[in-house]
């Protein structure tokens, strides 16, 4: 346990470097997708329109760029290509994408931004679609849908093979993210409280479901990654390795934010309790 958790931080922190045959180690580059690039310099500069009369404060301002940087970093970065060599840090590209980077760009509002661009005729019926999409239960059924599917070893193995693959798994993996942290946060979210908790622990639970059975399998999945030679793992310890990232860092992102959802509610509740007794008292 203790060599996983230092194989992981080095995972996180540090360039990653995998093989690029069975025997050699090298270094990965940076992807320069020119798909990705316009889409991250599309949602820079829908944002970065944003004008102060339109209610965005600093801290979503932060957030939103903060969750951007992150997605940036995750499509761009070394960590891309070595995804394609270790499950380990594909991964971890995958966590970041739905764990991190979704619900921090949530929490920026960025759907204030979008319509606020758009022509004034065309608002409120924009905001209704929102509305509409804001089914708490079905973003979650999408998000659920999303992560064990693409899993399923055939769709997973195509992803390593085909570039179209591939990008469409990330496309489903941030869109399902970005629709169920919407749905559970986001503001006007036709989620209550409680339900929202309960979409959040129910995610952590099935999510660390797949992870544990991914940690515990003594089953290759993927025998693409058959031949991982990298830092001293095996391609068995290099698949537990991921299952254990998506089982324990990812999952304590769900409870904390469950968590962090049922004080809100718990504070919510006593300034309630107490506007009501002093509302008494006064009468």
């Amino acid at each position: 346990m203790y060599r996983r958790a230092g194989v992981l931080t080095a995972a996180a922190w540090t360039p990653l470097y995998a093989h690029q045959s069975e025997t050699d180690i090298a270094g990965f580059d940076w992807s320069w997708d020119p798909l990705v690039i316009v889409c991250l310099t599309g949602g820079a500069w829908l944002y970065r329109s944003a004008r102060p009369g339109w209610g965005l404060r600093p801290w979503e301002r932060a957030s939103y760029w903060t969750g951007w940087l992150i997605l940036a970093v995750a499509l761009v970065s070394p960590l891309h290509a070595a995804g394609e060599a270790l499950f380990s840090a594909h991964m971890i590209q995958h966590e970041v994408l739905m764990a991190a980077a979704a619900p921090l760009i949530v929490l920026g509002r960025p759907a204030v931004a979008l319509v606020w661009q758009l022509p004034a005729r065309t608002r409120p019926r924009t905001r209704a679609v929102f509305r509409f999409l804001q089914q708490p239960w079905v973003a979650w059924a999408v998000h659920f849908a999303a992560l064990w599917l693409w899993h399923i070893p055939r769709l997973f193995q195509a992803t390593l093979s085909s570039g179209l693959a591939h990008s469409l798994q990330h496309t489903c993996f941030l869109a399902s993210a970005l629709w169920f942290w919407w749905a559970v946060l986001g503001a006007g979210s036709r989620c209550r409280h409680g339900a929202g908790i309960l979409l959040l622990f129910t995610t952590a639970i099935h999510t660390s479901i797949l992870g544990a059975l991914l940690t515990f399998s003594n089953t290759l999945w993927y025998p693409a990654y058959a031949n991982t030679v990298a830092w001293g793992l095996t391609p068995i310890e290099d698949q537990q390795l991921g299952g254990l990232i998506m089982w324990v860092p990812a999952g304590f992102v769900y409870v904390i934010a469950g968590l962090a959802l049922g004080a809100q509610w718990l504070n919510q509740s006593e300034r309630r309790n107490t506007e009501t007794t002093i509302h008494a008292a006064i009468v």
